[in-house]
C-alpha cells in the first residue's frame, strides 16, 4: 500500500514530486495525485501524522480511480539527438511534448523523462553527464581498504572499518574509522558526517547494504526503520543507489579510492593503539585531502564547499539518539515487559501487540503507528515497574491514593479487631504497597455486610487465626458465622480456615 503519509512528509521537507518519487520507488504521477488530493482538501502532513494509515487512505481517497497512461518517448531518436551540439534533454523534452499534445496522449515529466533516458543510456552502455546542486545529495559509503589498531593489553592487530561520506557538488568529504559496520556505527557516522558538514542534505545516497536498506527493487523501497526514523530526525530523504549500479554514487566511489590512497595508505607504516588516536590522525590526512588544490580547475573541495554550506539545511537542536525496537503484548495487569522491567499501558489495549521504541533514557510503546504512552526507561534490578494512574482500569484507581496510614484510619473507624486484621495484612508484605488490593477489598465489605458484622466477622477470625486473610473474613460473613457467638470450648466440627477443632480439644486428658 503507498505511505500516503511519507509523501506528505517528504513533501513538507522542499522535495519535489520526482525526487519523492525515487525516494519511495513510486511513479510520480501517483505522488502528484496524492498532493493533489491532499491540497484539495486542505490536509497537511501535521494533521496526517496524527491519523492511522486506514484514516488517511479514507480520507484521500474514498475510492481508488484509474492511472493515466503515459506515451513513452522514443530513447534512441533522444539519444541520437543528444549527440548534436547544443541539444540538451529539456529542449528534447519540450519536442516530445509537443509530439504528445498533437497525438492526444499523456507526456512524462521532465523528471521522469531524464529517469528513463538514464536508465535507456546505461542500459545501451551510452554516458551523460549529471549536473549535480549544492546542498542537494550527501552519497555515504564504507571503504574496501581498513586500517589497524594494535590491542594494548594482548598484542593483537584489530581491523577498523572506514566510513566516507561526500558531497557530490563540491568533493568535501568525511571520513572516520569504527570498529565494526553494524547499525549503531553506520548511524553514528551519519551523525557524526552532518555535525562535520555543520548542515543537512536534502537527500542521502547509500549503497544497499542491510544496516539501511532492507529491500530495493524497481517496484519498492523498504528502509532500516531506524535508518528511515534518523532520515526524518534530520528532515532529508533516503534514495539509495540502484543495486549494480555504482555510477549511481560515483563521487563516493570516487573518494573512497582517494581515501585509500591519500589517508590509509600515508599512515600504513604508523601503529596505533586505540580508534582515537587513528581518528586523530585520520582527521588531520582529510584536513589536507579537503584543502589540496584541484588538478585540473581552480580551488579546492574546501573553498568550493565554502560556498555550498550556505544551501545545506540547518541540524536540529538535538542530534539523533539512537532507538531500538521490539514488539510485545500488553499482558492483563495492562504492563509490558522489556528487558526484564515492565512498564504500564492503556488498560483498554490489554491483549494488543505494540511497537516498543527503546533509546537509552525513554520507553515508547506505539499501536498502529500511533503513540500511546511513553517512560523514563529503568535500569538496575530485574522485576522494576513504571505505572502511571491513568493506565489503571478505574476500579484499580479507586486506591492508587491510598496509603496505610489512610486505611489503618478509616479501619480503625469501624472496629479495633477490623484495625488489627488490616495492620497484619499490611506487615504481611515486604512492600506495604502490595497489600493495599486486600485492605481496599476488605474494607469494601463494610458496605455490603454494615460495620458491625465486618468488626464481628474480624473478631471471629481472630479466635482462630492471629493473621487472618481477606478471604477468611469473606466466608464468615457469607456463611453467617459472625452472628454465632463465641465459644472457646467448643469442638469446632468444621471450619473455612484450616482448623478442625478448637484448642481445648487436644486438651481433654488434661495433659499440659
Amino acid at each position: 500500500m503507498t505511505n500516503y503519509r511519507e509523501i506528505l512528509r517528504l513533501k513538507s521537507l522542499g522535495l519535489n514530486h520526482s525526487q519523492i518519487a525515487d525516494s519511495m520507488a513510486i511513479s510520480r504521477p501517483t505522488v502528484i495525485s496524492v498532493l493533489q488530493k491532499a491540497t484539495e482538501l486542505g490536509l497537511s502532513y501535521r494533521e496526517a501524522s496524527e491519523m492511522t494509515d486506514r484514516e488517511l487512505k479514507s480520507t484521500l481517497f474514498p475510492t481508488e480511480s484509474g492511472k493515466p497512461v503515459y506515451k513513452m518517448p522514443d530513447f534512441e531518436w533522444v539519444h541520437r539527438e543528444m549527440a548534436k551540439s547544443g541539444v540538451t534533454l529539456q529542449l528534447l523534452w519540450f519536442e516530445y511534448c509537443d509530439k504528445c499534445r498533437d497525438e492526444g496522449s499523456v507526456p512524462y515529466q521532465l523528471t521522469q523523462f531524464k529517469k528513463y533516458y538514464r536508465e535507456y543510456a546505461v542500459a545501451n552502455k551510452a554516458s551523460m553527464r549529471i549536473q549535480r546542486k549544492p546542498g542537494e545529495l550527501m552519497e555515504v559509503d564504507w571503504a574496501g581498504a581498513t586500517a589497524m589498531v594494535v590491542d594494548t593489553d594482548t598484542g593483537e592487530v584489530i581491523e577498523t572499518y572506514i566510513f566516507v561520506a561526500s558531497l557530490p557538488y563540491s568533493g568535501y568529504s568525511y571520513v572516520e574509522a569504527f570498529w565494526n559496520r553494524n547499525q549503531e556505527s553506520w548511524i553514528a557516522a551519519h551523525v557524526n558526517a552532518y555535525n562535520f558538514f555543520g548542515g543537512v542534505t536534502q537527500i542521502i545516497v547509500p549503497d544497499n547494504l542491510k544496516t539501511g536498506v532492507i529491500k530495493n527493487t524497481r517496484t519498492e523501497l523498504l528502509l532500516n526503520r531506524t535508518y528511515q526514523e534518523m532520515a526524518e530526525h534530520y528532515s532529508t530523504a533516503v534514495i539509495p543507489a540502484r543495486v549494480k549500479h555504482p555510477k549511481d554514487k560515483a563521487v563516493v566511489e570516487g573518494t573512497v579510492g582517494v581515501v585509500s590512497t591519500y589517508i590509509l595508505a600515508a599512515i600504513r607504516n604508523q601503529r596505533f593503539f586505540s580508534l582515537r588516536e587513528l581518528n586523530e590522525v585520520i582527521r588531520e590526512r582529510l584536513h589536507s585531502f579537503n584543502h589540496k588544490p584541484f588538478q585540473k580547475k581552480d580551488g579546492s573541495r574546501a573553498a568550493m564547499f565554502a560556498e555550498e554550506r550556505t544551501f545545506l539545511l540547518p541540524l536540529p537542536l538535538k542530534a539523533f539518539e539512537m532507538a531500538e525496537w521490539k514488539i510485545a503484548t500488553v499482558q492483563y495487569d495492562y504492563h509490558i515487559c522489556v528487558d526484564d522491567k515492565f512498564y504500564s499501558v492503556p488498560y483498554e489495549y490489554i491483549r494488543q501487540k505494540v511497537d516498543i521504541r527503546l533509546t537509552g533514557n525513554v520507553v515508547e510503546v506505539f499501536f498502529e503507528g500511533n503513540r500511546i504512552c511513553s517512560h523514563v526507561r529503568l535500569y538496575g534490578k530485574a522485576n522494576q515497574s513504571s505505572t502511571q494512574e491513568t493506565h489503571m482500569p478505574p476500579n484499580h484507581q479507586q486506591y492508587i491514593q491510598w496509603d496505610d496510614e489512610k486505611f489503618k484510619e478509616q479501619a480503625m473507624q469501624i472496629g479495633a479487631n477490623t484495625a488489627f486484621v488490616v495492620a497484619n495484612i499490611l506487615a504481611g508484605y515486604k512492600v506495604e504497597k502490595q497489600g493495599y488490593k486486600s485492605c481496599m477489598a476488605l474494607l469494601k465489605l463494610a458496605d455490603k455486610y454494615t460495620p458491625e458484622r465486618l468488626e464481628a466477622a474480624c473478631a471471629k477470625a481472630l479466635s482462630y487465626t492471629p493473621r487472618p486473610n481477606y478471604k477468611n473474613i469473606q466466608t464468615i460473613l457469607k456463611s453467617n458465622h459472625d452472628k454465632i457467638a463465641s465459644d472457646s470450648s467448643d469442638v469446632t466440627d468444621k471450619s473455612e480456615f484450616g482448623f478442625t477443632r478448637g484448642a481445648d480439644y487436644y486438651n481433654k486428658g488434661g495433659k499440659r
